[in-house]
């Protein structure tokens, strides 16, 4: 069974209420009735009824295993604006209500009042759009202070080892993190790598500097964000600076730095910004033959899935799968 079989046959053990916002969307229509029928989730889709009965009736599926919900007179509008403004006070419950009309917010604000265990968005809407909603209605988890992303990379060998799975972070969101905020890419990288694979998580926080090889700011800011990191979760296994060989390779890292708990065992990779995770991911998949797997949003309070405007509806119900599973854990 490979992963994404494992995904689905997780979330069918015990499928949760997911909410698609982009209910004028074709495909995510289709997705969203797909994987109520394979039981991998309870589907809510957000739009005006009777267009999305159309939609369903003209791609000739079958629409009775979802649910179909019009923001603009749903009875719940008046309290998620009122949550919405607990959340805000600068906020008048007027405009939250207007708000709250609006499909993307309306869709954060169920899963923020656990009327919905999480959201799949993206399918027409810019990814900054769908991280804004989920930041002002959802909100981040405790000791995080911004989202971020995490591909599953399954790579076929390393160094003899077949099929290695690794977790690269962040290779999707933040261009230029903090030493703050890279500390908390690490331990939310290490919670997916956690959740999502059930794996024990070995972070290793990625520099061209291994243990002061170097000298740079660069290499201070991950040094840096190293130190953050484990004060933030103490019982997880996280070191760096790392060079990549002595993250992923033992007999590199005997050499280098043979007292590490992580390195040569690492299986969470955090880069020090968007350019070296973006491009190590991209030429592990094409270079040396990956399958990558995401990216899969990660720092929210509750789950929340973007998708690529380009998904198809398979690439759709797998994203509902491990948002389901993300929700399993939560």
């Amino acid at each position: 069974m490979n992963i994404i079989d494992n995904f689905r046959k997780q979330a069918c053990k015990e499928p949760k209420r997911i909410v698609f916002p982009e209910g004028r969307d074709e495909k995510i229509v289709a997705a969203a009735i797909d994987a109520a029928k394979q039981g991998i989730a309870e589907s809510i889709i957000l739009g005006d009824t009777e267009q999305v009965q159309s939609l369903i009736k003209s791609l000739g599926l079958d629409g009775e295993c979802v649910t179909i919900c019009n923001p603009k007179d749903s009875k719940d509008l008046s309290r998620y604006a009122a949550g919405y403004t607990a959340k805000r006070p600068d906020v008048s419950v007027k405009t939250a209500e207007r708000l709250a009309k609006k499909p993307l917010l309306f869709g954060a604000m169920m899963v923020s009042a656990g009327d919905a265990d999480g959201m799949v968005a993206g399918a027409s809407t810019a990814t900054s759009m769908v991280l804004q909603a989920a930041g002002l209605a959802i909100g981040y988890a405790e000791g995080i202070s911004a989202p971020s992303s995490c591909f599953i990379m399954i790579v076929p060998s390393i160094e003899g080892r077949n099929d290695k799975i690794l977790i690269f972070a962040d290779a999707a969101v933040n261009i230029s993190p903090t030493a703050q905020q890279l500390a908390e890419i690490a331990v939310v990288s290490g919670r997916s790598a956690k959740r999502l694979l059930g794996i024990e998580p070995k972070v290793a926080l990625l520099s061209f500097s291994t243990k002061g090889s170097a000298s740079h700011g660069d290499a201070d800011k991950v040094i840096e964000a190293t130190g953050i990191a484990k004060q933030l979760a103490p019982e997880m296994l996280i070191d760096g600076e790392l060079q990549a060989d002595a993250a992923l390779i033992p007999r590199v890292a005997k050499k280098k730095v043979s007292d590490s708990p992580v390195a040569g065992q690492a299986n969470v990779l955090v880069f020090p910004d968007l350019d070296a995770g973006n491009i190590a991911y991209k030429l592990t998949q094409y270079l040396g033959g990956a399958t990558a797997i995401g990216p899969f949003l990660q720092g929210f309070a509750k789950p929340v899935s973007d998708l690529s405007r380009g998904a198809s509806v398979e690439d759709i119900v797998v994203v509902t799968a491990v948002t389901v599973v993300q929700a399993q854990g939560v």
